[in-house]
């Protein structure tokens, strides 16, 4: 089976082109043995590109542990490269079918027509707690969009946002930002009796009304440098809790997005690096 490997902010994933190969029997166990950084070739998950009755292609994405993802941000616009830059498809803006529904993907392409970059439009926000996979029973309102819950006996303030993919965002002062607490807190929160199917967390900072810094903890992988649908639900938090505008530049462990959460459409959208690092053939 031939695999690319591409990353977006080092959120990195390896991608089979169904167009030119049958897809997998297996995507979960497969997505589970490649993506071993220790006995297989490493990644924070597989992506299958898929035709599409609806769209340029189709993107079904495996964690690392296997479990199968709605949407990923860097993801997305990684395989947007993918299928440009490998000829599936010529159209810019490209259109993918994800589990979020079909994105429209604006290609920025460099010198040698290959794509460097690309903004993606995630769509619009999603608020209500039951759609979002939070248990309202175990979060209290404190104020408008955010809630106190209890995580290691402790009460902890959240906002949470889904981007196709749900997320928990926590804001705390600058002497907070320890990775090691993210360690520590990543699973407490990925695996709390609120969410019955897991979440995503994140810790940000606010440096100023269009800055952050934020670092993140995956479902099904850990911490990773970057999460596209993470960093847009940190700033939709930021503002409606008021504290950020609604254009910001987001400071990754792998790198920076831009992101934009306009009024004229109440879209989000993400803007951000897309690279390929190698192709391989993968024997099991």
């Amino acid at each position: 089976m031939r695999f690319t490997k591409l990353h977006g902010c080092g959120n990195d994933y390896l991608y089979v082109n169904c167009f030119a190969e049958p897809a997998p029997p297996d995507p979960p166990a497969l997505a589970r043995a490649i993506s071993d950084r220790h006995f297989g070739v490493g990644s924070d998950g597989l992506i299958l590109v898929l035709p599409s009755e609806f769209a340029d292609a189709k993107m079904r994405m495996f964690n690392a542990d296997g479990s199968e993802g709605a949407m990923c941000g860097n993801g997305v616009r990684a395989m947007a490269k993918f299928v440009h830059d490998h000829g599936i498809s010529p159209r810019n803006p490209l259109r993918i079918e994800t589990g979020r529904g079909v994105l429209s993907i604006q290609l920025h392409p460099g010198g040698d027509e290959k794509v460097t970059s690309a903004t993606v439009d995630m769509d619009e926000p999603i608020l209500e707690l039951d759609r979002i996979g939070v248990e309202s029973s175990r979060v209290r309102l404190v104020r408008p969009h955010v809630y106190s819950m209890q995580a290691n006996g402790d009460d902890v303030e959240c906002s949470f946002v889904s981007m196709g993919s749900a997320h928990a965002v926590r804001f705390i002062a600058q002497n907070g930002w320890n990775k090691l607490k993210l360690a520590e807190n990543g699973p407490i929160f990925e695996n709390h009796a609120a969410f019955p199917n897991r979440i995503n967390y994140h810790e940000a900072v606010v440096l100023s009304r269009g800055e952050l810094n934020m670092h993140t903890w995956e479902k099904g992988s850990g911490i990773t440098l970057a999460c596209g649908t993470g960093a847009c639900a940190v700033v939709v938090a930021g503002v409606l809790t008021g504290t950020l505008d609604r254009r910001v530049l987001a400071h990754l462990p792998g790198g920076d997005l831009q992101i934009e959460w306009r009024e004229s459409n109440n879209h989000v959208y993400m803007t951000g690096p897309a690279v390929e690092v190698f192709s391989g053939d993968w024997r099991p």
